[in-house]
């Protein structure tokens, strides 16, 4: 059994992540009763909007408290005081006031999406691996267009996972218009590296909605929003036809980790230092919403 490690941008150290639900996914996606299970039962919508309803209910609240206090979360981030939420459902995709998450300054960067352990790569057509070695990333079944697919086949992606301990509200990396917007859906499996490890095809079989954005300096950029195990919910708040600017709120996930993905075509970006060293890697880089991505190449 192999730890889950990332690198931290702000300490600059590689930790061991504490991961929600640890022993639960371990016995899903590694045993073979928990596999059972999985295929019977937890990749199915109704798994997810059965503990959805629970996490909506007015008893959910009692949870909020010790959540903070267990995950040493930041009150004075909150937008709103946490005894306003009325449930953990609300207290779960909460807002954050702007001054907690800067946007990365100038024309020529580009901000990351989320708070997330992100993996990038930098060559998708290259990349050798995901999360283990030999695993390819099926980009046509991941956005269920071909064509587009095809734009972005020698470009960059970067994966940013949410863990439920995360703020889960996520935003735009650049400036631009939302030309097209639409949901491919699926079942809904763990995107914990546990799970990924196993089978990084959880990306492309999971629901999902798929953004296409326009922009000026660095042509298309496909922005997508994956549902997993107790993510039900992708709740879009940017809608096609709506020009963003660097930073903007795209939307946010209900209870749950999950993940989005930005896609860049080739040429256009280069990755912040540490995200394509340790991209090279597999190792996953921690950081917050609105902090450097990369800059326009």
């Amino acid at each position: 059994m192999s730890d889950i490690r990332f690198y931290n941008r702000y300490t600059g150290q590689t930790q061991v992540e504490e991961v929600y639900g640890e022993s639960f996914l371990r016995w899903t996606y590694e045993t073979a009763m928990g596999r059972v299970g999985l295929w019977l039962l937890a990749k199915r919508a109704v798994f997810s909007h059965w503990y959805g309803w629970r996490m909506n209910k007015p008893s959910s609240k009692r949870k909020i408290l010790p959540f903070v206090a267990t995950y040493g979360l930041k009150e004075e981030e909150f937008l709103d005081p946490v005894e306003t939420y009325s449930n953990f459902n609300d207290f779960f995709y909460r807002k954050l006031k702007p001054e907690a998450r800067p946007v990365a300054e100038g024309a020529s960067s580009v901000a990351l999406p989320a708070d997330a352990r992100h993996l990038a790569i930098a060559d998708l057509e290259n990349c050798d691996g995901l999360y283990v070695k030999g695993q390819r990333f099926d980009l046509p079944t991941f956005l269920g267009d071909a064509a587009l697919a095809e734009r972005f086949a020698d470009g960059v992606a970067v994966i940013s996972r949410l863990c439920p301990v995360d703020y889960h509200r996520y935003h735009s990396p650049v400036s631009g218009k939302l030309m097209r917007q639409r949901l491919i859906n699926g079942d809904l499996y763990s995107v914990s590296p546990i799970a990924l490890r196993r089978s990084a095809s959880y990306l492309w079989q999971n629901k999902r909605v798929l953004t296409e954005l326009e922009t000026e300096s660095l042509g298309t950029v496909a922005f997508v929003a994956i549902g997993a195990t107790c993510v039900g919910s992708i709740i879009m708040t940017a809608k096609e036809g709506q020009s963003v600017s660097k930073g903007d709120e795209l939307g946010y996930f209900a209870f749950g980790g999950s993940c989005v993905v930005s896609l860049f075509e080739k040429g256009r970006l280069q990755l912040s230092e540490d995200l394509k060293r340790y991209g090279a890697k597999q190792l996953e880089v921690y950081a917050r919403v609105g902090d450097e991505l990369g800059r326009v190449s």
